[in-house]
């Protein structure tokens, strides 16, 4: 990587002219999330005497320089240099976990090799009583034997018989050891990368690390706290949300927010201030341009002169290539009409490219319009839906998944869209499965008299039956459709048995819905035909 170098002042002092080095620790103590990358704030205690001096942080990670902006109450700030490539060593500063986690591990890792040890020990010993049998059965299967008496031979295969039962009895002996010391051998393994584990619990944070020299004047000398702001990319946030709907009793809905946190900037999270926006820095930050169109003709037997086209096609792709940037917004409220604020009041600690964690944003609450949202041309069965008011004050950020319950009981993760305060959302809780939904086209034609002489005319008739199988009442929304035209030429006309309650639903054209109550047991039946006519040959699309 290359090095970078960051200069903030003008005035370059040779460095003979500076007295002494203050190594000095630095941690982060703010941050502010935003949906891709953070501005994180950074604190270095310092306590210099009077004159020029250089403090350097060592234990800083690789940041965007560009981004650093820093202040030092007392001192007056010469050149700040940033570095990211030869980096002088720096003492890692261990906390006493850290220090037994490591002590642990390595305790580990010797007895880890004396069982090892101990097993090659004892295989030694049976492979050693193997020899001694392998030896004895060499003894009885010699020639020379053939010259040995009858009363010799006889003790020759008692003495082999008990010399071979005792190295048999010694190699079982040896390789129940073995097995033994194998199991221990394996759980002092098991606790060495449990220790191993423990210890990379304790040290996510990245060995990378950046370099930051600071050129300072004391004129009297100081101590305090340096801050610096700089801008990362590794960091985010995404919300997440738990919404309960009650049907029991006084129906209710509760929406209770919360957000995933996670960094990798390289280093570990410890007691941090956070705050969460959802201003996006790393999206566009300014509206696009409209750039003149100029229109000309030509005689057909000139050609057109793409000269000029080129050339005004370099301008505008010039102009696009310079954008001029906006300057940033920072909300200073909850919801000030551009972004919304999230200000945790607890510290959090978060560890780099290990923790996703999740913290609560609140709880929301809704009075609901609890119904039965039946749809028969896609589906079997209706479904509990809830439509409320975002009465809330502030906006419902969605943009990922949500837990839905219905009284107390999971029924599933859907995505959730956001909506804006004052928006009225309709959300679905599942299918009920006693409301079950019937829909039949009863009768298509097509041609006059139902001969195909001439195909310019349809007629349908859909039949659609609800039947409530259930031990309760439903209040019962139901949409269909009917097509539409956009042609003169082209009629379209319909008619519904019970007549709607409402037409071209949301805006969308032939959409129809009906509105009724269903007792349990009831049956409820709606009839929907519709004719299109066009001008004989022409083609029905």
């Amino acid at each position: 990587m290359r090095s970078h170098l960051l200069a903030l002042s003008l005035l370059a002092v040779p460095a003979s002219l500076w007295a002494d080095e203050f190594s000095v620790p630095s941690r982060v103590t703010e941050a502010t999330v935003f949906p891709q990358g953070a501005m994180v704030k950074r604190v270095a205690t310092f306590d210099v005497p009077e004159g020029r001096h250089q403090i350097i942080l060592t234990d800083m990670p690789r940041i965007d320089p560009e981004s650093l902006r820093l202040t030092a109450p007392g001192l007056t700030v010469g050149a700040v240099r940033y570095r990211d490539d030869f980096v002088p060593p720096r003492n890692e500063q261990q906390t006493a976990a850290y220090e037994a986690a490591e002590a642990l591990v390595k305790e580990k890792e010797r007895a880890v090799e004396v069982a090892w040890d101990a097993v090659d020990s004892i295989q030694i010993e049976a492979d050693t009583a193997k020899a001694r049998i392998a030896f004895l059965d060499g003894i009885g299967q010699s020639d020379g034997l053939a010259q040995v008496t009858t009363d010799k031979l006889r003790e020759l295969a008692q003495m082999i018989g008990e010399e071979e039962l005792t190295a048999r009895r010694a190699v079982q002996a040896a390789e129940t050891r073995v097995r033994e010391a194998q199991r221990a051998a394996k759980e002092v393994e098991e606790e060495l990368a449990k220790a191993k584990q423990a210890l990379k619990a304790l040290s996510t944070a990245n060995k990378d690390r950046a370099y930051l020299a600071i050129d300072v004047t004391s004129d009297g000398g100081a101590k305090g706290a340096m801050v610096l702001n700089y801008a990362v990319w590794d960091a985010n946030w995404t919300p997440t949300y738990d919404v309960r709907l009650t049907t029991q009793g006084t129906e209710s809905l509760v929406m209770e927010n919360g957000a995933y946190v996670q960094q990798s900037t390289g280093e570990d999270w410890t007691g941090v201030d956070l705050t969460l926006s959802t201003v996006r820095p790393s999206g566009q930050g300014q509206p696009g341009e409209v750039w003149p169109l100029l229109r000309r003709f030509f005689d057909p037997q000139r050609p057109e002169p793409m000269q000029l086209t080129r050339s005004l096609g370099k301008a505008a792709d010039a102009a696009v290539a310079e954008p001029v940037m906006a300057e940033e917004t920072t909300a200073t409220s909850d919801f000030d009409g551009l972004s919304v604020t999230y200000r945790y009041p607890d510290p959090v600690n978060i560890a780099n490219e290990a923790d996703a964690v999740k913290i609560s944003l609140g709880t929301l609450e809704f009075e609901p319009e609890v119904f039965a949202r039946a749809v028969p041309l896609t589906d079997p069965t209706a479904f509990l839906a809830a439509e409320f008011r975002n009465d809330s004050g502030e906006m419902i950020l969605g943009g990922g998944t949500a837990q839905f319950y219905l009284d107390g009981t999971y029924v599933g993760q859907r995505y959730l869209d956001l909506i804006a305060s004052g928006d009225t959302e309709e959300l679905s809780f599942g299918p009920i499965d006693g409301l079950r939904l019937d829909r039949v086209v009863k009768d298509r034609q097509e041609g006059d008299r139902g001969v195909i002489t001439r195909q310019n005319e349809q007629n349908e008739t859909v039949e659609i039956t609800l039947r409530n199988l259930t031990p309760r009442n439903w209040d019962v929304r139901l949409r269909d459709r009917v097509p539409y035209s956009e042609q003169e030429e082209l009629e379209i006309s319909w008619d519904a048995q019970p007549v709607p309650t409402q037409t071209n639903v949301e805006d969308r054209r032939g959409v129809l819905e009906w509105r009724f109550d269903m007792a349990p047991g009831a049956d409820q039946r709606v009839v929907l035909n519709h004719r299109i006519r066009w001008p004989d040959g022409k083609v029905l699309r």
